[in-house]
């Protein structure tokens, strides 16, 4: 958290504010310190600000980026050092100027050459105090840089994951839809014959079901409603192809339109219990239930392992709709969200629950 947190935008630009903030105030309250002569030290250090703004933008924006970041370290603390020694010899000489117009302007002796000082102590002096600024000021715009790259890191990160998010949302919809539509298909022509209304409420049904999976299912977040609904039509559709031998219970609350979920984040293991928990010889059942409690929705799936699934005791084994279902609450709710999958005899078992808030 603290590194999402330090990440962002604004943070960076407090920092750049803060840095100025702090180059010019220092010599300005330093500069009030000498007396008559304080314009000229004003100068004195507001030309050391230019210089050490320099050295901060040319470290962050290009030794940074195109030598640091790209593995290049060597070449990178050349780099920095002959920039800090050009800067110096610059800054040396127009100290030098700085001293000769002050002492012009003030008629006196050198302010610099005091009783026990001379020239070259103050050059060392001024030598030390450059070298540790901008050292100082090398390390915060490195810093400054890393923070930089690593925003542009998670960026892209969350980038990556939203399309995995995508391309998963559309395997998903690809893996419902070919055999599906096409057995629903064949269970309404079979149905034609036997009872024309059920057939026509069925081709109603399956109509919205692809209006539902070609549009809604496209935006990040739809009502639950509506969730609710495409759940119902499709259990509806898969009623056709069900003989009496098999127990179907289904409990979905009556939903609050302002609650919003990502969109097919259930179907998989409702595709799951019609897939494995159905026989037209043995009996069998399907148990599926919704609820709504305060801050959080509980989603319950349990049904019988038929047929050539009764031997599996492999979860993963129960569909790639199902992994796929797995990975989609790890990357949309990776902290809010509670699952679990698991099997005792024959009774396959799905328990979720998720806490949100709702929208207002």
């Amino acid at each position: 958290m603290p590194a999402r947190i330090l990440s962002r935008k604004w943070i960076q630009v407090v920092i750049h504010v803060l840095i100025w903030a702090i180059l010019i105030i220092i010599p300005i309250y330093l500069s009030g310190r000498y007396g008559d002569n304080r314009r000229f030290f004003r100068l004195f250090f507001i030309k050391d600000i230019i210089t050490y703004g320099i050295l901060f933008y040319i470290n962050y924006l290009i030794l940074v980026p195109l030598l640091f970041f790209k593995g290049k370290r060597l070449k990178y603390f050349i780099a920095v050092v002959v920039m800090i020694v050009g800067f110096y010899l610059a800054s040396d000489l127009t100290n030098a100027y700085v001293v000769k117009r002050s002492d012009r302007a003030m008629n006196s002796e050198p302010r610099m050459e005091r009783p026990g000082e001379s020239k070259a102590v103050f050059r060392i002096s001024h030598a030390y105090n450059y070298t540790l600024a901008s050292l100082v000021v090398i390390f915060l715009s490195l810093g400054l840089g890393s923070l930089k790259r690593q925003t542009e890191i998670e960026r892209k990160q969350q980038q990556l994951e939203k399309e995995k998010l995508n391309s998963e949302l559309a395997f998903l919809k690809n893996q419902i839809s070919p055999h599906f539509f096409f057995n629903t298909l064949n269970n309404i022509y079979s149905l034609i014959e036997i009872n024309k209304e059920d057939a026509k409420d069925s081709v109603i049904k399956l109509s919205r079901l692809m209006r539902y999976l070609l549009y809604e299912s496209d935006h990040g977040e739809t009502q639950l409603s509506k969730e609710i609904e495409f759940m119902n039509n499709y259990i509806d559709l898969m009623k056709l192809r069900l003989t009496d031998k098999v127990e179907l219970e289904v409990s979905f609350p009556s939903s609050d339109e302002k609650l919003a979920v990502p969109p097919l984040l259930f179907i998989p293991f409702i595709e799951n219990a019609f897939k494995h928990g159905t026989s037209s010889r043995d009996k069998s059942h399907i148990h599926i239930s919704m609820e709504i409690l305060k801050g959080s929705l509980t989603f319950h799936c349990t049904n019988t392992i038929t047929g050539q699934n009764n031997g599996s005791e492999n979860l993963s084994e129960s569909g790639i709709g199902l992994e796929n279902a797995v990975k989609r609450l790890n990357l949309l709710f990776p902290d809010t969200h509670d699952l679990k999958i698991s099997r005792e005899g024959n009774i396959f078992d799905v328990f979720l629950k998720i806490s949100f808030q709702k929208t207002s």
